[in-house]
């Protein structure tokens, strides 16, 4: 069936994965008796034909003026979509999820059936081609570099009083780190917005960014999600560290974590139900009684989904967690990120990925699980 997506390639990675054209704002895809179109505004025309990976480049001017001709008028955006589909012969069509509301009613009611696939506008892209697994490896490279200059400023990190760190001459906050590691990104080509910095009970929220002073002898999970700016394929781990020397209880939960990851790596492999990996890192989590659920007025433990697939979204199929209807197959790209969360120890979240293959899976992240440093 025809498809017809409208948005900016920047933000929707079903457009980016049809046409490998990035741009920030939105232009027209869509496909017609098995040829792929781009119709673009006469700014981005001649990149488009240089980049773009569609059959057809279409001026969206040349449409917009020979209604103006006919009209007297200047038509909407929607009048000039309308017109060039039809002109395609473009009745019915699939559409992502969040394909413009206005839009969508605006070519439902001229005729245009419109419908959104269940299983997702591409499916094939939670199966990944070598060339895509190849990108995915170059970000995670990006992001083990990352994490060496984050450890190693850790490492360097000296202890003042109140157990604060100092680095550099001033107080080593969350946001320091964080500054550090996204122009470190930057250097490398790519992005990385907004990496996870939180120490103490902050870690206990997966995703509470941090903020202020960072303490030894605390467990400091630090997420980072590195964005190619080339390709737009994204990077994605997480370490916990403790600058100093950890407790007996932080050192048992990290350990905890770390043999679930281990189970969560041996049990992937094609044709796996995606909530199985997820339900035998839990059941090993209440096996070294680590319960989770509420207590003292919030949740703890385990408290979120072992993984997600990972490409030109951050978060994208097939979920590994409660509900998941995904069998894994060869070419998913997952991460495998157990997690332990109790305010009065701390968090622990190890995140490491890898590649499912057709005996079992490879990990693609390669750096190095320590706790102290």
């Amino acid at each position: 069936m025809n498809r017809i997506i409208y948005a900016d390639s920047q933000s929707s990675a079903d457009l980016l994965y049809a046409t490998r054209f990035a741009a920030p704002d939105p232009f027209l895809y869509f496909t017609a008796r098995g040829k792929s179109y781009l119709v673009l505004s006469d700014l981005e025309v001649d990149r488009g034909r240089r980049e773009a990976r569609v059959d057809r480049i279409l001026h969206w001017s040349r449409f917009r003026d020979e209604i103006r001709k006919r009209t007297g008028r200047r038509p909407t955006s929607e009048e000039t979509c309308l017109d060039i589909l039809r002109k395609h012969g473009v009745q019915k069509a699939l559409v992502p999820g969040a394909f413009p509301l206005r839009l969508a009613l605006f070519l439902s009611r001229r005729g245009i059936k419109l419908s959104v696939p269940q299983d997702g506008f591409f499916p094939e892209r939670a199966h990944k081609t070598k060339a895509e697994v190849r990108e995915i490896e170059l970000a995670l490279r990006v992001t083990e570099h990352l994490f060496a200059r984050a450890r190693e400023i850790l490492k360097s990190s000296k202890v003042v009083a109140g157990e604060k760190l100092k680095w550099g001459g001033s107080i080593l906050t969350s946001e320091r780190l964080r500054a550090e590691i996204q122009v470190a990104a930057l250097r490398m080509g790519a992005m990385a917005e907004q990496p996870i910095i939180a120490g103490g009970v902050q870690a206990c929220d997966p995703h509470h960014r941090g903020s202020g002073p960072l303490k030894a002898c605390e467990l400091i999970v630090v997420d980072i999600f590195p964005r190619l700016q080339k390709t737009c394929y994204w990077g994605d781990m997480t370490r916990t560290f403790v600058r100093g020397r950890a407790s007996p209880a932080q050192k048992k939960l990290f350990e905890t974590v770390r043999l679930a990851q281990e189970r969560g790596f041996e049990i992937i492999g094609p044709g796996v139900r995606a909530e199985k990996v997820h339900r035998e890192v839990a059941a090993l989590f209440e096996k070294h009684g680590y319960r989770t659920g509420l207590m003292g007025g919030r949740q703890q433990g385990f408290i979120h989904g072992t993984g997600h697939g990972l490409g030109l979204e951050i978060h994208e199929a097939p979920g590994m967690g409660v509900g998941s209807l995904s069998r894994l197959e060869p070419g998913n790209v997952v991460t495998v990120e157990p997690g332990l969360y109790y305010p009065r120890i701390g968090g622990v979240r190890i995140e490491d990925v890898a590649l499912v293959t057709p005996h079992g899976c490879r990990k693609l992240s390669r750096f190095p699980v320590v706790l102290e440093v």
